[in-house]
């Protein structure tokens, strides 16, 4: 196994077995790697994270938080937490979320979140600079297999947000506004990105809080 660290591409896909992929998602070369795998391949991403890529992770996670305490929505969420299904698929979004009565299965310890006793996240959320074609196409894929109800791409180089529903054993299809946060328009979202390229996000987040805090959510 060691010359196949040495030699094993990253940041694509790559056929591999089980045990190959957890050797090398474990190993500590690759502890701030983001690891996935899927159908036989393995996919370990070490590439960097650019500060538009930073920002827009911190505003997502931020708009999730702040709408889920005003609307007082139950809520449980990670950033670049691991999920492993053994011997089948693992993934380490950038960000997920427990929602409503399933806040409470969200898993807690200091290992890796295992699929085998604990149930998926309801929403996952990728931040895609350069992955953007991967985000929506192997990794949508891998969160349709791993039933989470809804996927979200942030597409870092558009200030978009590609959202998808996940219909049970019958793939996916495309949202304008959030299933498991009722009243979320994705709209909103996107442009509280493209608020974030020239406000600080003290004022994004003042204009998040008044457009969360109508009756209503309403497309832009």
């Amino acid at each position: 196994m060691s010359e196949l660290k040495t030699k094993l591409p990253t940041d694509t896909w790559v056929v591999a077995s089980w045990e190959e992929f957890i050797e090398m998602a474990d190993s500590p070369a690759y502890k701030k790697a983001k690891c996935y795998y899927r159908n036989g391949q393995m996919r370990i991403e070490t590439l960097s994270v650019s500060p538009d890529r930073a920002r827009y992770n911190a505003i997502a996670l931020f708009a999730v938080n702040i709408f889920c305490t005003i609307k007082n929505i139950p809520v449980n969420g990670f950033n670049q937490c691991s999920y492993r299904q053994t011997g089948v698929r693992e993934c380490q979004p950038d960000l997920s979320y427990y929602i409503e009565e399933r806040a409470k299965f969200a898993p807690r310890g200091t290992s890796i979140a295992s699929l085998d006793v604990t149930p998926p996240p309801d929403l996952v959320i990728e931040v895609a600079d350069s992955t953007l074609a991967d985000d929506i196409g192997e990794k949508r894929l891998l969160y349709e297999e791993l039933k989470v109800a809804e996927y979200w791409v942030v597409d870092v180089q558009k200030s978009e947000i590609v959202a998808f529903a996940i219909i049970a054993d019958n793939g996916s299809r495309r949202i304008a506004r959030s299933e498991v946060l009722p009243g979320l328009t994705i709209s909103v979202l996107e442009e509280a990105l493209r608020r974030s390229r020239t406000q600080d996000q003290a004022q994004v987040g003042a204009w998040l809080l008044s457009q969360f805090q109508q009756p209503q959510t309403v497309d832009i």
